[in-house]
């Protein structure tokens, strides 16, 4: 399965900010959308990710001043991306190497997307579960 089938299965939608924007912000949006990354949208496109896990850990090591400072303060800028053409086994791969959770899906230079470990996750369950109801009718039908 390619990246292609995942988005047209979840939408394209992908929340993001400025790099000016705040910590504060970027906790508000990702509380309003219920998600755990944003990506952050520079004026030649993509410039860094910010999650959860680095507003915590900046939290520990800075303190509540963060809380006003700017996201590209705080942002990955070498970002982890993937184009609609790639599959979801070569992502989860990518996945695991790099140790990232979500990865920004790039179309001719364009964001087009983001795919979750969750979106990874779900996608391999179908097609096991697929693959399982197809071994189960061929078993049943002779």
């Amino acid at each position: 399965m390619r990246i292609a089938d995942v988005l047209r299965n979840k939408g394209t939608a992908v929340a993001t900010l400025t790099p000016s924007a705040t910590v504060k912000e970027l906790l508000a949006g990702l509380a309003e959308h219920n998600i755990g990354a944003m990506v952050v949208l520079g004026s030649d496109g993509v410039a860094g990710i910010v999650s959860e896990r680095d507003v915590v850990r900046r939290l520990h090591e800075r303190g509540a001043d963060l809380l006003s400072r700017p996201v590209a303060d705080i942002m990955t800028t070498i970002v982890a991306t993937c184009t609609p053409q790639d599959s979801v086994d070569d992502l989860s791969v990518l996945m695991t190497q790099r140790r990232v959770r979500h990865v920004p899906v790039i179309d001719q230079g364009r964001l087009a997307g983001i795919v979750s470990i969750g979106d990874v996750v779900k996608t391999r369950m179908e097609e096991l579960e697929a693959h399982q109801e197809q071994l189960q009718a061929y078993i049943a039908h002779g």
